[in-house]
């Protein structure tokens, strides 16, 4: 059954840029900056100042007044993502045939706002009772799957797996594997994540990871860049509806791309350094071109992971030589982390979903703020502005704390 084909029928995505897949990504190519100044909390004494928020969000827009109160808020952008790509996808639940479609919408540190928060009632009123009854479904890095599950009728598996920052790469690679070898023949599958919180910031900060340029927030996520001072907390959700492409078919589904290969590897080297050479983040990326019977040729746009640290950048660009070989130097790479900012397990959702974007227009999105490349950062970062090309695939990066590497692989879609 592995010969089965799996495509995208419907996308959401939440983040910083726009409430909407569209006007992010009209905001990705225009190279919009989604970061500002800090206000999900007071950061008098925090060193970091910055964060690429989600503004002016409503989530009764996708929910009851009810449900978003015992929601915690990367759970409301996972819904609200996972609701606007199954209505873009028209998809409903085959009510003769539930247990065929499942739910893959994961998380690398779930309810964690909702955590703090609840903590901090403890220590306030030295009161236990003070914690809300909702508090666990609020903790759950598997609450959005849940909720999807539950608002769609789903009987699938429902359950997520968990890489730190390649988590929404993961969630979509093993929904296509269980669609490819029959086991589903639907899923929804993606990310999300809402990070920005006092020990997240703290904890990333001690690591020498965030940039702390609170003076010019535009400007302070430079992936690639010389320059570059670190990353910029994200946060957000993207969602895509995955088919068996006969399925699709018999319900009439619009078809944006098909999803063809997911490679998946660990560096096995450090809890937070990736391997320097890149030899893991390359075995995903040769994985994925493995899956996808393709050779590196054929890839005509990447969308790296890109995060400005110090370690990261360099690293993947030793990795993209190692696996496409001199044609690495052809192919327009970006980072829309420079727009959005890293949203941890949430940005692979997203960036997979660019990645379809970036086809449906024959557009290559731009890393912003990129003005004088690190030298051993020397591929091509298509630089602070978007770039018309052909594009027919397209790969997303995906990397994470602990050695995690993700690769995807999107094509055109064509009979």
């Amino acid at each position: 059954m592995s010969g089965r084909r799996v495509v995208v029928t419907g996308y959401g995505v939440v983040s910083p840029l726009g409430h909407s897949a569209s006007e992010t990504w009209e905001n990705i190519k225009a190279g919009k900056s989604g970061v500002g100044a800090l206000t999900r909390f007071d950061s008098a004494t925090c060193q970091v100042k910055i964060a690429a928020e989600i503004k002016d969000w409503d989530p009764t827009k996708f929910m009851s007044p009810k449900d978003a109160r015992r929601r915690d808020l990367n759970e409301q952008f996972g819904v609200a993502a996972a609701k606007m790509a199954v209505e873009q996808a028209q998809f409903t639940v085959d009510p003769n045939a539930r247990h065929r479609t499942g739910v893959f919408i994961g998380s690398a540190v779930g309810g964690i706002g909702s955590y703090w928060n609840e903590a901090f009632k403890i220590f306030q009123n030295n009161d236990l009772r003070s914690v809300s009854p909702f508090g666990i479904p609020m903790l759950l890095v598997n609450g959005s799957s849940d909720i999807v599950s539950i608002d769609i009728g789903a009987h699938g598996p429902s359950y997520t797996p968990v890489s730190a920052c390649a988590t929404g790469a993961d969630c979509i690679g093993h929904a296509l594997d269980m669609i490819r070898f029959g086991k589903l023949d639907a899923a929804i599958a993606g990310g999300c994540e809402a990070p920005i919180i006092p020990i997240g910031l703290a904890a990333f900060d001690r690591t020498g990871a965030c940039s702390r340029l609170n003076d010019t927030p535009t400007l302070a996520a430079r992936p690639f860049s010389k320059d570059r001072t670190g990353l910029v907390f994200g946060e957000g959700a993207g969602v895509l509806v995955l088919e068996e492409l006969e399925h699709a078919r018999a319900r009439g589904a619009h078809i944006y791309a098909e999803l063809i290969g997911y490679g998946s590897s660990s560096d096995a080297f450090h809890i937070t350094a990736p391997e320097p050479e890149g030899v893991g983040a390359s075995l995903a990326i040769q994985g994925a071109l493995d899956d996808a019977h393709i050779t590196p040729d054929q890839i005509d746009y990447i969308n790296a992971h890109g995060t400005a640290t110090a370690l990261n950048d360099v690293m993947e660009t030793k990795a993209l030589k190692r696996s496409l070989g001199q044609h690495a130097y052809n192919i327009p790479i970006s980072s829309t982390k420079s727009m959005t900012g890293h949203a941890m397990g949430a940005t692979a959702g997203s960036e997979a979903i660019f990645c379809i974007q970036a086809i449906l227009d024959n557009i290559a999105p731009p890393t912003i703020n990129l003005n004088e490349p690190d030298p051993e950062c020397d591929l091509d970062y298509v630089p602070n502005v978007a770039r018309e090309v052909g594009i027919d695939t397209a790969m997303s990066n995906s990397f994470g704390f602990g050695g995690h590497n993700v690769s995807l692989i999107f094509r055109r879609f064509t009979d």
